[in-house]
């Protein structure tokens, strides 16, 4: 009751996903890589970001806005407001 057999194939054949019945050894090591590769460039872009980031009006006091625990800007701004 099984699917049967591997079809023949062309050996010649090259594809950069591996072809047919492609399953490198590796997979598992280069995926992990690959996550922490994305993840430090996510970093990266999301530090560059809250360093540019630039704001004209700052948010009420007391209403949740997540950006103001990472942007420079807001939380010189939230630091004055509590000494003044």
């Amino acid at each position: 009751m099984g699917g049967g057999g591997k079809i023949p194939y062309p050996k010649h054949i090259w594809s950069p996903a591996g072809g047919w019945y492609g399953q490198p050894q590796n997979w598992k090591a280069n995926t992990a890589v690959f996550g922490l590769v994305i993840a430090a460039i996510t970093g990266l872009a999301w530090k560059v970001s809250a360093e540019r980031e630039h704001r004209y009006r700052f948010p009420e006091r007391d209403a949740f806005f997540p950006s103001r625990y990472w942007t420079k800007q807001v939380i010189e701004h939230d630091k004055a407001q509590k000494g003044q």
